[in-house]
């Protein structure tokens, strides 16, 4: 315990102090409107600049999506054997020497007698608008992806409750069957599903969705487990709540957002996943198309047309990039730990 020096009282003069405010200013106290938890939420979000950029990236792209194969007057199937091999060119663009159909020093445009020919991203090997097959491609790939992921949630996230509530014999039977499941490697079941069923949309997804819904079934099961001694389920019990109803009217309200950020997390898992097996032949049939299959055909002209995978790998860059982004703002805005930061 320190002692004040008597030196040092005798120093202290009325002019020592300062009032904090001026002399008969009236104070009023300030108050603040009651917010809800989703308005916390989406101020939250709304400071992360990088989700925010990744949130505007994924309407563009779901819009180029949605209306690039429209607007390019070429259907992403037809053929044009005159326009084989075709480089970007773009109509003002090619005033000012870039994308004007140039390749080695040659106009390829000029010297096939396409004057008025024009094609943004050039063409493929067989004469496809790679613009319409892009987005359209874009569009496969994220219907594949969203409805994968739509079903694993919902199969992810009912096994886990009733697992995680339940416990005990059903838990461990629960789990290990989830177990066996996931030692099964992806490609190993579509390879196996392409023997049963015609390749397409449809094996994709169910291939997808045998075992992508492990990862929702383990977050649910443990947000379950920590949730189910709290008083408000023992309150509902005691009350005499049926287990379904605690589990979907009172626990499930109360893992929404772990589930809403898993779930955005499984989107570029799930684009990835499909743009892989397209790339090894286990994808989507020809002339259909989607991002995988896209980078799987400009790969084998790389070296002499570089267009032809450019462009898919930007769009499918950009894709799970930016759902990164977003989902990585939702997991801050939804975690009140980092509301203090």
């Amino acid at each position: 315990m320190s002692v004040i020096e008597p030196s040092a009282i005798d120093e202290l003069k009325p002019d020592s102090f300062e009032l904090a405010r001026n002399p008969g200013e009236r104070i009023i106290d300030k108050t603040y409107g009651h917010t809800s938890y989703m308005k916390d939420v989406m101020a939250a979000f709304r400071k992360n600049k990088g989700a925010t950029f990744g949130m505007i990236m994924i309407l563009i792209i779901v819009l180029l999506a949605i209306i690039g194969p429209m607007i390019s007057g070429h259907t992403y199937d037809g053929i044009v054997v005159e326009h084989m091999s075709l480089v970007p060119r773009v109509p003002g663009l090619e005033k000012i020497g870039i994308f004007d159909g140039t390749l080695n020093g040659t106009n390829q445009y000029l010297a096939k007698g396409l004057k008025d020919v024009y094609y943004w991203f050039g063409t493929d090997t067989q004469g496809r608008d790679l613009f319409t097959r892009v987005w359209q491609g874009t569009r496969i790939s994220l219907i594949i992806a969203l409805t994968a992921v739509l079903i694993e949630i919902f199969i992810g996230m009912v096994y886990g409750l009733v697992s995680g509530y339940f416990g005990g014999k059903v838990d461990m039977v629960m789990q290990r069957f989830a177990e066996i499941l996931n030692g099964i490697p992806t490609l190993v079941v579509v390879t196996l599903l392409g023997l049963v069923l015609p390749r397409g949309i449809i094996s994709i997804i169910f291939a997808m969705m045998i075992t992508g819904w492990i990862s929702m079934e383990r977050i649910a099961r443990a947000e379950v487990l920590k949730l189910k001694e709290q008083e408000f389920v023992l309150a509902s019990k005691t009350l005499g709540a049926k287990n379904m109803r605690i589990i979907f009217k009172e626990i499930l309200p109360n893992i929404v957002g772990q589930i809403i950020v898993v779930s955005m997390f499984s989107i570029p898992s799930a684009i990835f996943t499909e743009a892989f097996l397209s790339f090894v032949g286990l994808g989507v049939p020809a002339p259909m198309a989607s991002l995988g299959s896209l980078v799987s055909d400009g790969y084998k002209s790389l070296t002499v047309y570089p267009h032809m995978i450019a462009y898919p790998i930007i769009v499918l860059s950009l894709l799970m990039l930016s759902f990164n982004l977003f989902a990585d703002g939702l997991r801050d805005a939804f975690d009140p730990k980092m509301k203090t930061r």
